[in-house]
């Protein structure tokens, strides 16, 4: 679609269809294409993808238009409905002062030479840079002109909207300002999230859409947007001023929105050989199409540690619906879970790393808010089988116990309980244990069915739905989640032809389904922890390996940091994005005091080294140290590098080192050594002059270091080096090293564990 401005208004054309949004007035009018003939003077601006929506917070955003500027698509849904993701967007702010707008859209090929293009291939925040200088300039020239006395002067001062002088409010808001559009910007370019199609319905599931057809025939009307699931309209606030002008020319420009995550592979799978058809016995194949819907609901919508539990209504945060959907010629068979908070009004301040649940109302408010959630799921699903993954022992009981009283007290015949401990059944890695729970929800996955249809219409339909929890509804619920996913497919491919009765999914569809699912869990994980997801690699590989242990406590590391300095700006522009309300003082939370830094610099380190401890090294393995240190070797390490880089774990028989990568937020390399192929230990000040002699003790200039030599297959001649951070451990207690004495003092306190 194209955009044009002209003195009063900014237009949008669509094909026959044209949006006018008035500059001033802010107000829209749905228009034919055709109407363009009559504005004054149109000057194209370039070429756009879509409207998102309007943003604005009264006295502090100023209304401003977002644009889908670059979109991919991902696929087409049964049906030929393309999926689009959304890759960048661009701000389109009101008022008729701007003398050039700066939004980097691709140029028009029709219009490219135009007089006044105000096309740029800068960036968004050259808009927002660029328009508060020509809003700057135009009220200099605005003062030039109209100020005559000192009377005048104050009250243009004080009325102007940009004001020279320092005023603290004005700067304030232009503060809050920036930081929302900044974290719009990286919600929506930087986690891959938001999906649409622009004929077709993203927020409904192939039942609900079989649903819709039976109910309103095939008279139904084009404009989807209508009957789409509002609970996944994700920008339907954004888009209210447009739905309110009830115009059928305003339709067009109505695409919902929803956040989740959306992949679409197209697969083959060997379906064996037949001599009557093939006499080369070369192998048949049947080819298919897997996709992944997730939809995760507005309500109660926003960051982990902002956002647990219930509200008064009964919506849940972290609530996602995922669809996964087979389709194979002109069959569709699709399945649905949903995974939410626990429904009790609950929180976790999240100051301090996996701080305790704790319950926030009485058991009798709760019940109301449990209730009207569970009211509502099995109005829109049928009866319900929770999964519920909560420890029953440690932090996580007070959650288990509230949850599984509510569920008692309820007393519904339509809901089965299912509890499972999952770090008692999968300790030491052992998830493939998630079998015993499959095992056990074998019959209820068999009754409970899937939608399966045909070119007819309606072949069967799922009844019931899985609605699958651990504390936060992501890395355990994901590995559960696509267990009971795949032993659903197993059935559809049986029944579809495409394995045997009771056979097991091939190796290559194995292993695109478990890319789709490991992708997914990591999304939905980024949305609401700010990381990939925990257990990532088993759902990714179906094994555990050391490296996904080592990047799972670099993710939980991370996930504190976010919580503790960044979700206080992400949920106050999820709340504006959605219509809710939003306080300011959220973004004047200021994180400079250096204790704090340092305090969460201290417990990002040690929550690294702890879940890699205990996520690695059985419980009857003992762990005789662990360090987070600087890789010093002369080739690899950075000798300017002062945070840790790398994590050193000695055990009874070996050790291990792993680099961790700050930025990227994971491990890139590991190796474990045995202890007997440990050949040396030394201790020094390194000499980087001197390929040969590492350390000289006359030599006072370098950091302080230690390597270990080590053979490899008895071939000698490796090593690993390290030197200190600026952070040591004492009974578990962060203490910062000020002095060369200390830093010493803790490198030969790692050698003595060696020794």
């Amino acid at each position: 679609m194209e955009l044009f401005r002209t003195d009063q208004y900014y237009i949008f054309i669509n094909g026959e269809y044209g949006l006018w949004w008035n500059r001033t007035t802010g107000e829209f009018e749905a228009k034919s294409a055709w109407d363009l003939a009559t504005a004054d003077d149109p000057d194209c601006l370039g070429i756009l993808h879509g409207i998102v929506g309007k943003i604005e917070l009264h006295s502090v955003v100023e209304s401003r238009l977002m644009l889908i500027k670059e979109s991919a698509s991902v696929g087409d849904l049964p049906g030929g409905k393309t999926v689009y993701k959304i890759k960048s967007v661009a701000f389109l702010q009101a008022g008729a002062t701007s003398e050039s707008v700066d939004l980097g859209l691709k140029p028009c090929q029709k219009h490219q030479n135009c007089k006044k293009t105000g096309i740029s291939s800068g960036g968004l925040f050259d808009i927002h840079q660029k328009a508060a200088f020509a809003k700057t300039w135009g009220t200099i020239k605005s003062a030039t002109n109209t100020i005559k006395t000192t009377t005048q002067q104050a009250a243009a001062m004080a009325t102007s909207q940009v004001k020279l002088g320092k005023r603290r409010d004005s700067k304030d808001r232009e503060k809050f300002e920036r930081r929302i559009l900044e974290e719009l910007q990286r919600i929506f370019t930087e986690t891959d999230s938001f999906y649409y199609c622009v004929d077709g319905d993203l927020t409904n599931t192939l039942q609900r859409q079989c649903d819709l057809k039976e109910m309103q025939g095939d008279g139904r009307k084009n404009n989807y947007w209508q009957s789409v699931d509002d609970r996944f309209f994700w920008n339907k606030h954004m888009l209210q001023d447009i739905m309110a002008l009830d115009n059928p020319l305003a339709d067009p420009w109505i695409v919902p929105i929803i956040q989740g995550y959306v992949q679409i592979e197209h697969c083959k799978v060997e379906i064996g050989f037949d001599p009557a058809i093939n006499e080369a016995l070369e192998p048949r194949y049947e080819m298919f199409t897997l996709s992944l819907i997730s939809r995760r609901s507005r309500f109660r919508a926003g960051t982990r540690y902002k956002r647990r539990g219930v509200d008064e209504d009964g919506k849940c945060a972290n609530y996602v619906e995922t669809e996964q959907i087979v389709s194979h010629h002109h069959h569709q068979v699709s399945f649905v879970q949903v995974r939410g908070s626990v429904p009790v009004f609950w929180s976790q301040p999240g100051y301090k790393y996996r701080p305790p649940p704790r319950i926030d109302r009485d058991p009798k408010k709760t019940q109301a808010a449990f209730e009207k959630h569970f009211a509502e799921e099995l109005s829109l699903y049928g009866p319900v089988c929770i999964v519920n993954l909560v420890d029953q022992a440690g932090k996580e009981k007070i959650i288990w116990d509230a949850y599984t009283n509510h569920i008692l007290t309820y007393n519904s015949s339509d809901l089965v309980y299912a509890t499972f401990d999952f770090h008692e059944y999968c300790r030491g890695m052992h998830f493939e244990n998630v079998s015993v729970l499959i095992a056990s929800l074998a019959d209820i996955i068999r009754d409970m069915n899937y939608c399966w249809t045909d070119r007819e219409g309606r072949i069967c339909s799922q009844k019931g739905i899985f609605r699958v929890n651990c504390i936060d509804c992501l890395d355990r619920t994901n590995v559960v989640q696509t267990a009971i996913a795949k032993a659903v497919m197993e059935i559809q491919f049986s029944k579809l032809g495409l394995i045997p009765p009771e056979g097991i999914m091939p190796s290559n569809i194995r292993s695109t389904f478990q890319l789709l699912w490991a992708n997914n869990g990591d999304i939905i994980s980024k949305q609401y922890a700010g990381t990939n997801a925990l257990k990532g690699d088993y759902t990714r590989t179906g094994e555990r390996k050391f490296t996904g242990l080592m990047k799972d406590g670099m993710n939980s590391a991370n996930r504190y940091y976010l919580s503790r300095f960044k979700d206080a700006y992400r949920q106050a522009t999820i709340d504006m994005m959605l219509g809710n309300p939003v306080s300011e003082d959220v973004f004047s939370q200021e994180k400079t005091d250096d204790e704090v830094d340092s305090a969460a610099t201290a417990e990002h380190v040690k929550l690294v080294i702890e879940d890699c401890k205990k996520m690695l090294i059985s419980e009857s393995e003992m762990i005789l140290g662990a360090w987070g240190l600087i890789d010093a070797d002369p080739v690899s390490g950075d000798p300017t590098e002062s945070e840790m880089d790398t994590i050193l774990i000695l055990t009874r028989d070996s050790y291990y080192v792993a680099e961790y990568d700050d930025q990227l937020d994971r491990v890139t390399k590991y190796q474990r050594v045995m202890l007997e192929d440990l050949t040396m230990i030394e201790f020094g000040v390194a000499d980087h002059s001197n390929a040969v002699s590492l350390f000289k003790q006359s030599q006072r200039t370098g950091h302080h270091c230690i390597r270990l030599h080590y053979q490899v297959a008895a071939v000698p001649g490796y090593y690993h080096m390290f030197r200190s951070t600026n952070l040591r451990f004492f009974n578990n207690m962060a203490v910062g090293i000020k002095t060369e004495e200390e830093m010493i003092e803790s490198l030969k306190a790692i050698c003595e564990a060696f020794i």
